[in-house]
């Protein structure tokens, strides 16, 4: 009976060995799975932020060869409202969300609003 308690003892000793280096091994590979991800998304966070400021610069060029030269609050103020025309808000709306007059917005907005217009005539046409 002693010997059987024994070998019982020994075997689930290093039955509990091997489970634990198995697991260790797990472990790794998965640590090395998350690390390769981790990698990926860096890499493509990177490749989106150059692009971003590639977009910037040539914003800066194409600003600076046109001769629009607007401050930054402008820009701001423009970028928001243009925001909320694309998503589809009214005229109106944008000017009391903005607290402006309605004709000062479809004023800001007139060219984009052309270039809106000018797309469905073209379409039309086809």
């Amino acid at each position: 009976m002693e010997w059987t308690l024994a070998i019982l003892f020994v075997v689930s000793a290093l039955l509990f060995i091997i489970s634990m280096s198995k697991s260790g091994r797990a472990s790794k590979e998965k640590q090395n799975e998350i690390d390769m991800i981790h990698m990926a998304v860096m890499n493509e966070i990177n490749d989106v932020k150059e692009t971003i400021r590639d977009i910037e610069l040539d914003i800066e060029i194409v600003s600076k060869e046109a001769g629009v030269q607007i401050s930054s609050e402008e820009k701001l103020f423009l970028r928001e409202i243009l925001d909320l025309y694309k998503r589809n808000y009214s005229i109106e709306s944008i000017a009391d969300k903005k607290q402006v007059s309605a004709s000062e917005i479809k004023q800001l907005l007139t060219p984009y609003l052309t270039s809106k217009d000018e797309r469905r005539k073209v379409a039309d046409e086809i």
